[in-house]
């Protein structure tokens, strides 16, 4: 009997072993990027991520009855360690592109904001490739502002960064004329006391940034892509998405899902 019960107990912590690590294999790691980028993502005073994007992330992964957990990396490497299976999901402000698709796949876009250039109060600029010449025009590195500047202007001087905030700190210091992100991010920093020197200068218009943001997953994760569009539709669906979105922003951030 007591052979038999200790071969009852092996087997039974062999079934809790496999459980236990199935369900730790079934957690989602939900990655923004590690550089902050408020009102997206960025850590508050305990150490937290909070903003925006972590709010929706938890958001949609309840909808989609996904155990999701908020994870950070560095945005240089964000794409390779998707693809080395180091996470599972970008969630990061990340606009589709060609570039990225071929390398990646995306959910439906979740969020669209135009981007905009600010700049001194007290400056003008002609935004053609001719009136942009030696102008300093400050953009974080790896992003589609750097590959839209670097297109447009390429008579400009552009100064690439490793965070946003590094680049309106220079802004902010007379260090650049001009800088280029995402409306919402620079508009939260314009409303703050460092950004007001500065104010908005364009919007600049092109196809790139049509597609919008979604979440960056690989390619052969296509129920994980599923999940988490149908999760997207009915965050939008019940009213979440307004209300987080309401949290935040003064304006619309939201597209329709397709």
């Amino acid at each position: 009997m007591k052979h038999f019960s200790a071969k009852l107990l092996m087997a039974t912590a062999f079934l809790c072993g496999v459980a236990f690590a199935s369900a730790q294999a079934d957690t989602i790691k939900v990655s923004v990027a590690a550089e902050p980028y408020p009102p997206f993502a960025s850590k508050d005073a305990s150490g937290q991520w909070v903003g925006f994007e972590v709010d929706l992330a938890k958001a949609v992964c309840k909808a989609a009855k996904l155990d999701c957990e908020i994870v950070a990396t560095a945005w240089d490497g964000i794409i390779p360690a998707l693809i080395a299976k180091k996470i599972d999901v970008i969630w990061a402000s990340m606009t589709i592109t060609p570039e990225r698709s071929a390398q990646i796949g995306f959910t439906i876009r979740y969020y669209n904001t135009p981007p905009e250039f600010i700049g001194n109060k007290a400056d003008k600029f002609d935004f053609t490739p001719e009136g942009m010449k030696g102008k300093s025009i400050g953009v974080q590195t790896s992003t589609i502002h750097a590959q839209y500047v670097q297109k447009t202007y390429p008579d400009a001087d552009i100064k690439s960064y490793g965070t946003q905030d590094a680049a309106n700190a220079d802004l902010a210091a007379g260090r650049l004329d001009l800088v280029m992100a995402d409306a919402a991010a620079l508009d939260d920093f314009l409303a703050g006391k460092d950004g007001q020197c500065c104010e908005m200068k364009q919007f600049p218009k092109d196809p790139v940034f049509e597609a919008g943001v979604g979440g960056g997953l690989r390619k052969e994760d296509t129920d994980l892509k599923a999940k988490l569009d149908e999760g997207i539709k009915a965050v939008y669906a019940n009213g979440e998405f307004d209300a987080i979105q309401k949290k935040y922003f003064k304006y619309n951030v939201g597209t329709p899902p397709k």
